[in-house]
């Protein structure tokens, strides 16, 4: 198996990440809808695939833009407000068919200043990705359950292990995405288990310090998950290190 031909959702496709994650499933073949709430990024998001070089594999020589299988398009939308991912999920399925992948990076850091400065305002902040998250999941869950290899990943923090005072919303928010995950991933065993079947959908946690430097090692380690065997991968973390 390979990502080549998947159906993948990008949550959250203006970041770096994003932009990284978009050029990278492109080149290994993947069909792409790069998800975010500002069209003037999203169109930014395309410029620079379409103007910058693409990069092989593992630092392998770049190949010309014409010669890449995959494609990449967009869709503005709000991933907080849960009619309007419902809206998202139909326009998908009538005009690309059914997902096999979500990537959700939809995220942010706000913090510092102690316990005592853990506001209630960055909390509400925080608590956006994982209302995203909540809603994305469940909008493409029969998506990914239907599918031959489905693959769900969202991006945590070693803060989850070691919680600091002045990091405590942060962190928190990112143990409920973990918990979340996991949710899932039991969702997934639980279904193949109860029709008799092998595992074929797996979500998996990616743990990072910072994201800043890693964006492609997060593109290409997420396109790898169609490279290992579902029942291998499903409910796992995989530490991604960092600065």
């Amino acid at each position: 198996m390979s990502v080549s031909g998947r159906l993948v959702i990008i949550a959250g496709a203006t970041s770096a990440s994003g932009r990284a994650a978009a050029r990278v499933l492109r080149d290994a073949g993947a069909r792409v809808v790069a998800v975010g709430r500002d069209a003037g990024r999203l169109r930014d998001l395309l410029d620079s695939l379409e103007t910058v070089p693409t990069s092989s594999r593992r630092g392998a020589p770049a190949s010309p833009l014409a010669a890449t299988a995959g494609s990449v398009r967009t869709d503005v939308c709000d991933l907080g407000d849960e009619t309007a991912v419902a809206a998202l999920a139909e326009r998908i399925h009538a005009t690309d068919g059914l997902v096999d992948g979500v990537l959700h990076l939809v995220g942010g850091w706000r913090g510092g200043g102690g316990l005592a400065g853990q506001t209630d305002a960055d909390f509400r902040f925080l608590e956006g990705s994982l209302t995203a998250l909540r809603h994305v999941s469940r909008a493409f869950d029969g998506d990914l359950r239907a599918s031959g290899a489905g693959r769900l990943a969202v991006v945590s923090s070693t803060a989850v292990a070691r919680p600091l005072a002045g990091g405590a919303n942060y962190a928190a928010v990112k143990a409920a995405t973990e918990a979340w995950a996991r949710a899932v991933a039991q969702g997934f065993a639980k279904d193949a288990r109860d029709a008799g079947r092998p595992v074929a959908a797996a979500s998996v946690i990616f743990r990072v310090k910072s994201l800043d430097g890693l964006e492609e090692a997060l593109a290409h380690r997420f396109a790898d998950l169609w490279l290992a065997d579902a029942a291998d991968i499903n409910d796992t973390i995989i530490d991604l290190g960092g600065a």
